[in-house]
């Protein structure tokens, strides 16, 4: 069923193209990105805000190309969002029908409020068990804000700076005596119950900063979304980047094309973190984008349904057949709940252990030689949406493993995310045999598991037709634990 929807974030600085592709009705991937920067608001914030010709020229360029892409990837629809240099520029209108005579495309001007709810309404889907936190979305022209309470969206404000912005007016005119005092003035409008410990990272800049960070740790997952850190373990690094000179940018892992406003932005999220009381910080890969398409394909609660996560089920539907999916979860779940009290694990591995079984067999896709590594590959590099890194992580490691002994120099890049190495032997121990098992049994049969006296025993109405030298091989969590097959007379 893939249908996909393009969507276009018109900002100040860049022009982003993003296709979403549907691979059931909520669950989705990112098919293509592309992106241009294109500086639509380039001398406006110091032209009276007027959009000028050759910016709009160039990003006129770029909505032709982009709706080339479009067409070529046969999307049924495409979404352009128009931001705050758009929204600014008291010749916008001129500028939107412009692109709607000669491109027959439709821009929707959106304004600071929707931009922000955009922003919160893809965090609070896409990053998990986001309870209480505040979005910040640094943007070219805009910086906007969201507060989540209690798992809902509470408020969404908007503040007139930007990196774009600031650059015009301070620092291009070397009037920075003057920007602490623009700045402050800015941030009284943030209101006190915005005051929040987490802050969710929106935006390129914050990206770049989080990306900076990673690199100065030698951090083991490329992955910058729901990266984490303390802001005071690294807010001198931060201001480091503010400091250094634009030529030694790039030994703080800054890319060329943000050494112009990266400066800027990360003035603004100091400033504004220090506001708000920010100590903790979440890097999300999502945005406005992803809100805008969420927008679009969410009932009207605006949320997934329960228990569902959109990464877990586009790579089933991309590389799983639908006789693969049902079996060997069901298994880990009777598995864990019969060995609870020897495992004595905590519940939320329960649901780690169900994604590892959904998810371990998608390798074989590939090849089935070497499946266990490509899975690994999978799961660290496509598990998107809704996985804290140390989940994905230990996913991907009891796929990695799949029953066989634990050697934890193999774990050793990854030890500050993952829990000890009791807890990865019981729950790849129960994978394995949950994987095991399914590989010999089909879903019409049925098993049953008991554990008592340090054995676990199998039943089946039918001869369990696994050899006893599988079992054997696997890693057992302690010495004691024996398995027993098909032990149950008259089941």
């Amino acid at each position: 069923m893939a249908k996909r929807t393009a969507i276009v974030d018109l900002g100040s600085n860049s022009v982003r193209l993003v296709i979403f592709e549907k691979t059931s009705r909520f669950a989705f991937h990112i098919f293509a990105e592309y992106k241009r920067k294109v500086r639509l608001g380039e001398n406006a914030y110091n032209n009276g805000k007027v959009l000028q010709e050759e910016a709009m020229q160039r990003t006129e360029n770029t909505l032709a190309y982009f709706k080339e892409m479009a067409f070529k990837h046969k999307c049924k629809k495409i979404i352009i969002i128009g931001t705050s240099a758009l929204r600014d520029a008291p010749n916008s209108k001129d500028f939107i029908k412009r692109i709607k005579d000669k491109l027959n495309l439709n821009i929707k001007c959106i304004d600071g409020k929707t931009e922000s709810y955009l922003g919160g309404l893809a965090a609070l889907n896409l990053i998990s068990n986001v309870k209480d936190a505040v979005t910040l979305d640094i943007g070219g022209g805009s910086s906007e804000l969201c507060l989540i309470k209690n798992g809902e969206i509470n408020d969404c404000i908007s503040l007139d700076i930007g990196t774009v912005r600031l650059k015009e007016l301070f620092y291009d005119s070397n009037k920075l005596k003057e920007l602490d005092e623009f700045l402050e003035k800015s941030l009284k409008s943030i209101p006190q119950h915005f005051k929040n410990e987490n802050l969710i990272a929106i935006g390129g800049s914050l990206r770049a900063i989080s990306s900076s960070i990673m690199q100065k740790n030698s951090y083991p997952i490329k992955t910058l979304h729901e990266f984490k850190y303390k802001l005071d373990d690294e807010k001198k690094h931060i201001q480091k980047i503010i400091d250094t000179e634009f030529e030694n940018l790039s030994n703080y892992g800054i890319k060329k094309e943000r050494f112009d406003t990266i400066k800027e932005g990360a003035l603004i999220f100091l400033k504004i973190a220090q506001k708000i009381g920010i100590k903790e910080v979440i890097t999300s890969g999502v945005g406005v984008r992803e809100g805008a398409f969420l927008n679009d394909i969410l009932p009207a609660n605006k949320k997934f349904p329960s228990n569902f996560n959109p990464s877990v089920r586009s790579l089933q539907d991309r590389f799983l057949n639908k006789d693969d999916r049902n079996l060997m979860h069901i298994y880990c779940i009777k598995l864990f709940d019969k060995l609870q009290l020897s495992h004595k694990l905590d519940k939320k591995y329960k649901i780690i252990l169900i994604n590892a079984a959904k998810l371990c067999n998608i390798g074989s896709y590939l090849n089935f030689y070497f499946a266990n590594e490509h899975s690994t590959y999978f799961i660290l590099n496509a598990l998107n949406y809704n996985f804290s890194h140390e989940n994905k992580t230990l996913i991907a490691m009891l796929i990695k493993f799949s029953g066989k002994k634990i050697n934890p120099f193999f774990l050793e890049n990854y030890k500050e995310l993952l829990p000890d190495i009791q807890t990865i032997t019981w729950l790849n121990f129960m994978l394995a045999v949950a994987r095991l098992l399914s590989q010999h049994y089909s879903n019409k049969q049925r098993l049953d598991f008991e554990y008592k006296n340090n054995t676990l025993y199998i039943y089946s109405k039918a001869n369990i037709d696994v050899a006893k030298d599988e079992f054997r091989k696997l890693a057992l969590p302690n010495t004691n634990i024996v398995l027993a097959l098909n032990q149950k007379p008259n089941y």
